[in-house]
């Protein structure tokens, strides 16, 4: 059964809820824009500037890990901001913490820092933080036939960034020499600026607060606050009573950690095999543009055909990457390839996933189950990087790209043991 439209002490204090959700949407647009650029433009970098400092290919998937590790520990404590003081607090204070990562790192590099490298990298994962928590804010107002749509168009406005950034890796780099920044370090240059811009955007845009208004207009929660520590477990509780929220869950946690695994590898492997960084900068833009260019297609085909259906198509896609990277690993058009599958697997798994959860949970409780997905979505990402570096130096990446069928397989009988509206509230 739909809920009930959140909008009657909205009317009541003269505001237009449709009108306020247009903006809504085109503030976390923008600040995914610029974000994206800073992602995109740092992405690939932090591999090959972890290879630079240790010295080892071995610690190369360390980047991967330190961001999504940064991520996952944000991701709640950002939920918690966002459910005290609203989105626009909790979104401009991720990309506060994400600015100063960036200066850290830059900062590392010239210092020849291993550890504080890994420090300014794991700040740096609040903006993969923020990135995952506005997609989740377009649904704080939105109508429930429209809330996969909404979603996915804040997904999809990150494509202009990410498939820009990683064609900037040369400017940022002769722009770098131009300032004397360190080798390897004008992109997180460029990833700082756009920060600091998408902070701007989130503190003048976000205006009255989505998430501030949707609570207030939700019936109050039973025995909200009542129980010692009650704030702090309640995401926990509910994935534990929840069946839509746990599969949601787990299925956006193993479709990030095939994704973050393979990604951050693939120009480790690549410029192992001789690409220049111009080669390595247009796969990875084809990877991000798979990310995140279709998923509005895939926020339509959720509202029409359902999110289990959508989550199974991503794990198909998924394993056709896999599968590519296994048969065609020396080849660059088949990385290429792999890369672009990934992509698009990874925008159908999350998009789906995410709406799955938003519409398992009432929306007082939204925050904090969020939040808790978003770390746990980010920790099967760190250790999908962790465990990535040491695999590709095994086995190779064909090796790899096998080892994570297992991860898609998984998801895939989670979604099969899902029976129909286990998702919906009732």
């Amino acid at each position: 059964m739909a809920q009930p439209p959140l909008n009657a002490p909205a009317v009541d204090k003269g505001i237009d809820l449709r009108r306020l959700q247009r903006r809504v949407l085109t503030a976390l647009s923008i600040g995914q824009i610029v974000g994206g650029i800073g992602t995109g433009a740092t992405l690939s970098l932090g591999a090959l500037l972890i290879v630079q400092v240790s010295g080892s290919t071995a610690w190369s998937g360390m980047a991967a890990t330190a961001g999504t590790l940064g991520a996952a520990l944000f991701a709640i404590p950002l939920a918690r901001l966002a459910r005290a003081r609203g989105r626009q607090f909790s979104l401009s204070t991720g990309a506060v913490v994400a600015t100063l990562g960036g200066l850290l790192v830059i900062a590392a590099a010239s210092l020849v820092n291993f550890l504080l490298l890994l420090i300014g990298l794991t700040l740096m994962g609040a903006a993969a933080a923020l990135n995952l928590q506005a997609r989740f804010a377009a649904t704080d107002l939105a109508a429930d036939a429209n809330r996969g749509r909404d979603l996915s168009l804040v997904v999809w406005s990150t494509t202009f960034g990410v498939v820009l950034g990683p064609n900037l890796f040369e400017l940022g780099e002769a722009l770098g020499a131009w300032a004397g920044l360190p080798a390897l370090t004008g992109g997180f240059a460029i990833g700082v600026l756009a920060q600091i811009i998408g902070i701007l955007v989130y503190l003048t845009s976000l205006r009255p607060d989505p998430l501030l208004l949707a609570s207030a207009d939700a019936p109050p929660a039973p025995a909200e606050g009542k129980e010692p520590g009650a704030r702090s477990s309640r995401g926990l509780s509910i994935l534990r009573t929840n069946p839509g929220a746990r599969r949601s869950t787990l299925t956006i946690a193993l479709s990030h950690a095939v994704m973050v695994a393979l990604m951050g590898m693939t120009p480790v492997h690549m410029t192992g095999h001789g690409s220049t960084l111009t080669i390595v900068g247009i796969t990875i833009s084809l990877h991000l543009a798979g990310m995140y260019a279709l998923a509005p297609v895939f926020g339509w085909l959720t509202d029409r055909w359902g999110g289990r259906a959508v989550a199974l198509m991503g794990q198909g896609l998924l394993a056709t990457a896999l599968i590519v990277g296994i048969f065609a690993a020396e080849s660059m058009t088949g990385i290429t390839a792999s890369l672009i599958f990934l992509g698009v697997g990874w925008s159908a798994s999350t998009v789906a996933g995410s709406t799955l959860l938003t519409q398992s949970v009432p929306a007082r409780n939204r925050p904090q189950v969020q939040g808790l997905s978003d770390a746990l979505m980010n920790v099967a990402g760190a250790a999908g990087g962790a465990l990535a570096g040491p695999i590709l130096a095994l086995i190779a990446f064909q090796g790899l790209s096998a080892t994570l069928l297992i991860l898609v397989l998984a998801a895939v009988i989670t979604q099969l043991r899902t029976s129909p509206g286990a998702y919906s509230i009732r």
